[in-house]
């Protein structure tokens, strides 16, 4: 009888671990299941675009898995593992149970939210970068009107509370599309502000600080200004308030705090690290519940030669789950499963539509790419993650 295998989430690893999956065992039966809130994988690295325009950043599960796989619309409230049943609530809000060989527990990672007596909008879904687009749209058509010098550079001015990759990106796309409509409304397009505030000192402290120089001069020159060592403590009444006792104006603030792993983990009767993610060994099992596995942003991986904790980037998740096909495969088997391997040191960012940036570092030596080419390879690593290419 052939074993069933399901998914739980559909971002990233998801996805690619439905992929692997297919791959490894393909010529041997294995029913697999993907199950996810929504009928669609969001490519959640591109939420900034639908805040500046009306793109379309959501993919059906059915465009990249034609067949093959069972698709189920669904919430997984719990996992219980002494019946290998996975309890879920459907749109209906009617709850069933599905039966698994195996799980793999790709639920992701959610957007860090500040409490709503904070002010300012999370760039956190879908629905979140809309309201954003169409604020800062209403802002630059009341400024159009608006008399009082203060009020009016207010409304011009847009905060990125969080330097991260999503803060780069979304003040790197605002500040191009905010000014091309402020010309289109005959407002003088460099009276608008998209102040991008760092935590500290530089940017990408990931990496060396060359590279961030170089990042920063890019986001300047397309018009963001970069504040260190500036964090936003609320945002109200045209203004943000930084922990320094400054203030700004600003007429809408954007917080883009990174991320943290889904706090629906902790009802699936898992083990977890202190920080809410899955705690697995080195091919990714759970510890303790045979046949559970977990990859991607909500999974605490580490590898096993340099103890170094992968980070929660899609580059990662596509990596482990690439892997786990083999992993599963081999436990079938009951043979040795591959184990983790650290992902290479790279990075990119896009710097509006026109500009990118990639920073690679290997045997020591570090690579950058700039201008057009690193907008390419940005947007090759937006298209594999959500297998756009093959």
């Amino acid at each position: 009888m052939a074993k069933t295998c399901v998914i739980v989430g559909g971002g990233y690893a998801g996805i690619h671990a439905v992929q692997s999956l297919q791959k490894a065992f393909r010529g041997e039966e294995l029913n697999l299941v993907l199950i996810d809130k929504n009928p669609y994988h969001t490519r959640k690295v591109l939420l900034f675009k639908p805040a500046v325009n009306d793109e379309d950043i959501k993919i059906p599960f059915r465009d990249i898995f034609p067949s093959g796989v069972d698709f189920l619309q669904a919430c997984v409230q719990s996992l219980e593992h002494e019946r290998n049943m996975l309890r879920c609530l459907n749109p209906a809000g009617e709850t069933f149970d599905v039966h698994y060989d195996y799980v793999v527990l790709a639920a992701g990672s959610v957007v860090r939210e500040t409490e709503t007596d904070k002010g300012g909008i999370a760039l956190n879904g879908i629905e979140a970068a809309q309201k954003i687009n169409k604020l800062w749209r209403a802002n630059l058509k009341a400024a159009v009107t608006e008399t009082d010098t203060h009020k009016k550079q207010s409304l011009m001015t847009i905060t990125i509370a969080g330097a991260g990759l999503s803060g780069i990106e979304t003040a790197a796309e605002l500040v191009h599309s905010v000014r091309a409509y402020a010309k289109e409304l005959g407002l003088e397009e460099r009276a608008v502000k998209i102040l991008l505030m760092n935590a500290h000192e530089r940017l990408f402290m990931e990496g060396p600080s060359s590279v961030s120089d170089k990042l920063e001069r890019s986001l300047r020159e397309a018009g963001v200004t970069v504040c260190h060592q500036s964090r936003v403590m609320q945002a109200t009444d045209g203004k943000v308030h930084l922990a320094d006792g400054k203030e700004l104006p600003s007429g809408l603030c954007l917080w883009t705090l990174g991320l943290q792993p889904n706090p629906m983990l902790k009802q699936m009767n898992v083990p977890l690290t202190e920080d809410g993610k899955v705690a697995v060994d080195h091919s990714y099992r759970v510890k303790g519940l045979p046949g559970v596995y977990s990859v991607g942003d909500c999974a605490h991986i580490v590898d096993a030669v340099s103890g170094k904790p992968d980070r929660m980037t899609c580059k990662e998740a596509g990596a482990q789950s690439a892997r786990l096909g083999q992993v599963i495969l081999a436990d079938t088997n009951g043979t040795r499963a591959p184990v983790h391997k650290s992902y290479m040191d790279t990075y990119c960012w896009s710097i509006g539509p026109d500009n990118g940036m990639a920073w690679a570092s290997k045997w020591g030596l570090s690579f950058v790419v700039a201008g057009k080419w690193g907008l390419k390879m940005r947007k090759f690593t937006w298209d594999i993650a959500s297998l756009l290419r093959n």
